[in-house]
């Protein structure tokens, strides 16, 4: 069946050759995008102007001496009408026109006598011959694989999904002007790193052959941009892709862009101050209002969001004091939840599963989640008269952690320890600790100067949006056409903060 459409449809773009006709011409009339010309209808009309619209045929109508046709050019739509009596290209629009061709028409802004904008087209052809048909736009694209294999279809015929990526745009735009504004420069560090670094999780391996050397896609932008502060830079930030091989969710994919932005001077205390007003103008931008949905849920980003100690929030919900709990109950408390059953996981690691398993699903509201345990976080400065907590805030909303930011470890010899730690942990099989970075530790040593950094990635849009992150990407990792797509249930989750 779909082998006779396309015949068909070759067959048209045959004829329209024969006529000598470009089906797929370099350049096209027009007089404006469709959402200006609708804008300015109505003094267009008056002139009685020829007006040129150019964009897809989304919708097509064939009465015999009449051809209503909807074109959309991605800027909105508007109605052509040829009649057999007044429109010069008539019989060759209806020989050959399909459901999504792009066309250009040219006439005077009428409206219907339903009162329907429309444009009596004196003049019209084809500019681009589609030789496979659309899906049609009455019961749309369905099928999640071939949404998200074929994004450009669902685009073409969705005006809510490109408003979605718009509105993306608007998010990350915002998030740049703010930073911008407030004196921090923009600047980009290398993908490909020898020794990944700067978050626990296990990263992509590459080959580079000019080097004969293999490299890693950075998990992280961090290290990085604190060799910067090194150098000499105090406010610096970049919005750039990552890389994690980890398992897929609703909430985590394996490449995906990430904010990171780090303040010479300042520390944890600052930055919370400053990133809550940060998340508000964005949020505020994006979705029009501090009050958005999310499963059914109200979430209100307009009041002063709480400080929640990680430690009380964990005793309250899981019984146990971190204070004075062996790693040995955790392993046990894991092992009753069905979230871990290997004795090879740190205490780090068992803390973290245990707090996402009974504490976060419980943290709708924004909030500030502060202090965790050191085990937690190797690269964030511990709390002077607690060392057993680090200067670190998660800003948890929507049961998820929607960005991170600490006062970092500036003691090259603290760093080190705790670097040998990780190594220690990588030893006994954790894929996802840390690496030691001996050129990091070397910039340390020439002194880094007291500051803090944040990290947001695109998460936090999908959770404003309401939807499954792989939803609000355009074209999400897949496996090659022709194998099924795991499902997501049956997929180790591997969580992951954002910075």
């Amino acid at each position: 069946m779909l082998e006779d459409i396309i015949k068909a449809r070759k067959d048209k773009l045959a004829v329209l050759k024969e006529k000598g006709i470009d089906p797929y011409p370099a350049s096209v009339k027009r007089t404006a995008p469709i959402r200006d010309v609708l804008k300015s209808f109505g003094s267009l009309s008056i002139l009685k102007k020829k007006v040129f619209v150019v964009g897809r045929v989304i919708r097509l109508r064939d009465q015999g001496k009449l051809i209503f046709m909807d074109i959309d050019d991605g800027t909105g739509r508007i109605q052509a009408l040829l009649t057999k009596k007044n429109s010069e290209d008539f019989g060759i629009i209806k020989e050959t026109l399909d459901l999504g061709d792009f066309i250009e028409a040219g006439g005077k802004l009428i409206k219907t006598k339903r009162g329907e904008k429309s444009i009596e087209a004196k003049s019209a052809r084809i500019i681009v011959k589609a030789t496979r048909p659309m899906p049609t736009d009455f019961y749309g694209i369905e099928d999640v694989e071939t949404r998200f294999r074929k994004r450009y279809l669902e685009l073409a015929l969705s005006p809510e999904t490109r408003e979605l990526f718009r509105q993306k745009s608007v998010f990350w735009k915002t998030f740049r002007t703010v930073l911008e504004e407030n004196g921090f420069l923009e600047v980009d560090t290398p993908v490909l790193e020898a020794v990944p670094g700067g978050a626990e999780a296990e990263p992509f391996k590459t080959h580079y052959n000019a080097l004969d050397t293999d490299f890693y896609l950075r998990i992280s932008l961090e290290i990085s941009l604190k060799k910067l502060l090194v150098g000499g830079f105090n406010k610096v930030f970049e919005i750039g892709r990552i890389f994690r091989n980890e398992g897929i969710d609703a909430e985590h994919l394996q490449d995906y862009t990430q904010l990171e932005f780090y303040w010479a001077y300042a520390d944890y205390n600052d930055l919370m101050e400053f990133v809550e007003k940060l998340y508000k103008k964005v949020i505020k931008e994006v979705c029009g209002s501090l009050v958005t949905e999310w499963k059914g849920n109200k979430i209100d980003w307009s009041k002063k969001w709480e400080k929640i100690d990680y430690f009380s929030i964990f005793k309250e919900k899981t019984g146990i004091d971190l204070k004075e709990a062996e790693t040995e109950d955790l392993l046990n408390k894991a092992k009753e939840a069905g979230i871990a059953n290997s004795k090879n996981l740190g205490r780090g690691r068992l803390i973290d599963l245990l707090f996402k398993k009974f504490a976060r699903p419980t943290l709708i509201q924004p909030c500030f989640l502060v202090n965790p345990p050191i085990e937690i976080e190797p690269l964030a400065k511990k709390i002077k008269g607690e060392e057993h907590k680090v200067a670190r805030f998660q800003v948890v909303a929507c049961g998820s952690e929607l960005g991170k930011g600490f006062s970092e470890g500036n003691d090259p010899i603290d760093e080190r320890n705790r670097f040998e730690e990780q190594m220690k942990l990588r030893e006994k099989g954790d894929a996802e600790a840390q690496m030691l970075d001996e050129d990091f530790l070397e910039a340390l040593e020439y002194g880094m100067p007291p500051s803090a950094g944040f990290g947001i990635s695109e998460r936090l849009f999908s959770m404003l949006m309401d939807k499954p992150v792989r939803e609000t990407v355009f074209f999400p990792a897949m496996k090659r056409a022709g194998i099924s797509e795991p499902n997501k249930e049956d997929i180790p989750k591997k969580e992951k903060s954002d910075k």
